[in-house]
């Protein structure tokens, strides 16, 4: 869903990327930033803070933007790029709930199967494009929804409700990809 406005919200953020691509930031280099910042933004929620892990995870997602918007403006879109944008993400996804669920600010059942959740919808995706369907904003809940879910959730107080919901909707994410490639890959 707001992968769908991604494109508006990089072209506003043009500006920002332009000035990051002039420092001589590379895109990958910023995507290696923004892991860093998920992992602050861990490290802030393990210590109990969520408000703060909740920002820092904000400030993150910023930074899984303005990677691509980067990519594009330099010329640097690569394979390789796209690759570790895709393994770093799930790092910084796993890293923010386990230490969600380490500190003990969700139950830990709801937290595994957030975890696994959001690995699988990833999967799924990556999976259905190698047999060439277009997985592109099929499902509720891609890295973007994920992300601002939980972090509004802990900015507002109620981290185990974000976990919670992640744990449902990533799943019926995983169900609603599932039909996308079995009517895509059906034979007609």
């Amino acid at each position: 869903m707001l992968n769908r406005i991604r494109s508006a919200v990089a072209s506003a953020l043009k500006p920002v990327a332009s000035s990051l691509a002039a420092l001589g930031l590379s895109p990958n280099q910023i995507t290696v930033i923004g892991l860093v910042v998920s992992v602050l933004s861990a490290y802030v929620f393990y210590l109990s803070y969520p408000l703060w892990g909740g920002i820092l995870l904000l400030l993150a997602g910023f930074f899984d933007i303005i990677d691509g918007a980067v990519a594009r403006i330099t010329g640097k879109v690569t394979k390789l790029g796209g690759i570790l944008d895709s393994i770093l993400d799930r790092y910084s996804d796993l890293i923010v709930i386990g230490a969600i669920l380490l500190a003990g600010l969700c139950d830990p059942l709801w937290g595994i199967i957030a975890m696994i959740g959001s690995v699988m919808v990833s999967y799924i995706r990556a999976r259905g494009e190698v047999e060439g369907v277009n997985m592109s904003s099929v499902g509720l809940m891609e890295r973007a929804e994920r992300m601002v879910i939980l972090a509004i959730s802990a900015i507002v107080g109620y981290t185990w409700a974000g976990i919670i919901l992640l744990a449902i909707l990533t799943h019926i994410t995983v169900a609603q990809r599932l039909w996308h490639l079995m009517r895509s890959l059906s034979p007609r």
